[in-house]
């Protein structure tokens, strides 16, 4: 899809409509730039059809929808990418050592950084409530990486599959509550999200043409209201 269009309509209002049904979006989530105003008409064109033209551009968003500048990710040298490595797997065999119980692990080298995957028949407790526990561990593992190492480290940490099963849950409520809000009509605010969570909800129902959605709060009480499209 475009991130950039321009519309056209016989009022500036008209022509921002034509360009969001074009984009499917909901007007939050563009910047609009008026092109040609019905006011500003010179003494030529008076007789000629009104027509009204915008910019509409899409913007960057992050995960609560906010508009942000983009971040270009920094691409680790082969030699970073063994240093972060070896960082990571000291960290695991000691903690795996000091575990009860037998820890499987799995790193997987990245040109931003180490993808970490901890697998056993009982290792929940490093997951905690809602992922709590698992985001401490990554911001450590993150961290740990780093070491010795000029640029950022991207760490991302999954135990036991929970980020897919989470996204599956998160994606099927998302739906579920769409469907709440256009049979009754009503808004609908969700529990507090984590940002990378409220982008799983944003992106389900980015294409939805009945109900929008908007983050409002801070953090860490910040949270999605899902509303019907005006």
């Amino acid at each position: 899809m475009e991130n950039k269009i321009i519309a056209e309509g016989k009022t500036t209002n008209e022509a921002i409509e034509n360009g969001l049904k074009i984009l499917k979006v909901s007007k939050n989530k563009v910047n609009i730039k008026v092109l040609e105003n019905e006011d500003k008409r010179s003494f030529f064109s008076i007789l000629a059809p009104r027509v009204v033209k915008v910019e509409l551009t899409l913007k960057e968003e992050n995960n609560e929808g906010k508009e942000v500048k983009i971040r270009k990710e920094i691409e680790l040298t082969p030699e970073e990418q063994e240093k972060a490595f070896e960082n990571v797997e000291k960290f695991i065999k000691e903690f795996i050592e000091k575990s009860s119980g037998k820890i499987n692990y799995n790193i997987e080298k990245e040109k931003e950084g180490l993808r970490v995957n901890l697998n056993s028949d009982n290792i929940g407790y490093l997951i905690g409530y809602r992922g709590e526990t698992l985001y401490a561990m990554q911001n450590i593992l993150s961290a740990i990486a780093g070491r010795g190492i000029e640029n950022r480290v991207r760490v991302i940490l999954d135990i036991e599959g929970y980020k897919e099963k989470r996204e599956k849950a998160l994606e099927e409520l998302a739906l579920k509550v769409a469907k709440t809000v256009i049979r009754t009509g009503k808004s609908i605010k969700l529990e507090p999200m984590r940002a990378y969570e409220r982008k799983i909800i944003h992106s389900k129902l980015q294409e939805n043409d009945k109900v929008e959605t908007n983050s409002v709060g801070e953090e860490p009480h910040r949270r999605i209201i899902i509303s019907l499209k005006k």
